[in-house]
């Protein structure tokens, strides 16, 4: 008889997209219930205070936790710890707890398996005796994906030269604006690319990128044969396409879920780290990528001679770990 994973899934975009990419990865190994909160006022209140209770969550709103409990629930964010520690404590402690980052303040840490910590995070975590250290984030960048989007793509660009050059750009860090030296310096390093080896540009920007940041290097491609999707436009997210198709991906460094993907395509991809943009947690993650062989940093002299040593695939070993967890 399977076993069930009850995923808490939340309003946290970053995370559930984390969480899509595990599940992906679990197939139908296990069974699993996708579990949707919604929260009210009291949910920013402290985890030590919520405990292990609903304190918090909106539970005529949210789905059905009290009854048929599972095997294991994989808590998605730090909200939804507190509601994974009720429902372990409500199955009599028979409810195993997968936990995606390290709990607020350690709170909970008694009630879980793992919990799942970057190698760019501190050193103190990753040496806790329950994690369960992976090079980025989850993500939903899986080998045969790739291989079905590439086919559905190609014909969109296929009157543009190649290369095909992805360029994926992030932009904006916990509110501060992207400055325009950055985006400047991102066209520098994009346009010394195409010159050297031709081919055409397929590019998309995100709501964090900035109206003139992203003027700048819109107008400074402009000759250039190109695919564009910019924030908000009126039409098909051609991202998946971008990753699938690229002969190489540029990235810049200020999105983990962003640069994983990238990663885990197996297609070249180079890395923009900036001039003193990204913070030292940012700078950390782009270096492991760089020195783990899934990427290279965009100013190297041989960054065009660049091949990934592998590809970069967290979410199916978290999968394997939650399926050894559960034997």
């Amino acid at each position: 008889m399977k076993k069930t994973l009850w995923v808490l899934l939340d309003d946290r975009r970053g995370s559930v997209g984390q969480a899509k990419g595990i599940i992906e990865a679990l197939g139908d190994s296990i069974n699993i219930v996708e579990k949707q909160l919604v929260y009210n006022k009291f949910a920013s209140l402290p985890n030590w205070i919520r405990g292990r209770t609903l304190i918090g969550v909106d539970t005529k709103k949210s789905d059905n936790i009290d009854s048929l409990y599972p095997d294991m629930i994989l808590s998605t964010s730090r909200r939804t710890l507190s509601v994974a520690r009720h429902i372990r404590k409500k199955s009599k402690n028979t409810s195993k707890i997968v936990q995606l980052m390290y709990p607020s303040e350690g709170i909970g840490l008694k009630d879980i398996e793992f919990f799942v910590v970057p190698t760019h995070d501190s050193i103190a975590k990753q040496k806790h005796k329950k994690a369960f250290v992976i090079t980025g984030a989850p993500t939903r960048i899986f080998e045969e994906k790739i291989q079905t989007t590439a086919k559905e793509w190609e014909p969109v660009f296929s009157s543009l030269p190649r290369p095909w050059i992805s360029v994926i750009i992030g932009g904006a860090i916990k509110g501060k604006p992207w400055p325009l030296a950055e985006a400047q310096n991102l066209l520098n390093n994009i346009k010394n690319i195409h010159q050297k080896i031709g081919g055409s540009i397929l590019i998309t920007t995100s709501r964090r990128t900035g109206d003139e940041p992203q003027k700048l290097i819109m107008d400074g491609i402009k000759d250039i044969p190109q695919y564009t999707y910019v924030w908000g436009e009126k039409k098909e997210n051609p991202i998946m396409g971008f990753y699938a198709c690229a002969d190489i991906i540029i990235a810049t460094g200020d999105s983990v879920s962003m640069c994983c993907e990238a990663c885990g395509t197996g297609h070249p991809v180079l890395l923009y780290k900036g001039i003193g943009w990204l913070p030292k947690k940012h700078t950390r993650f782009v270096n492991s990528l760089i020195e783990q062989g899934y990427a290279q940093d965009i100013t190297s002299a041989d960054a065009l001679n660049f091949k990934p040593g592998k590809t970069l695939n967290p979410s199916i070993q978290i999968a394997e770990k939650i399926l050894q967890t559960l034997k």
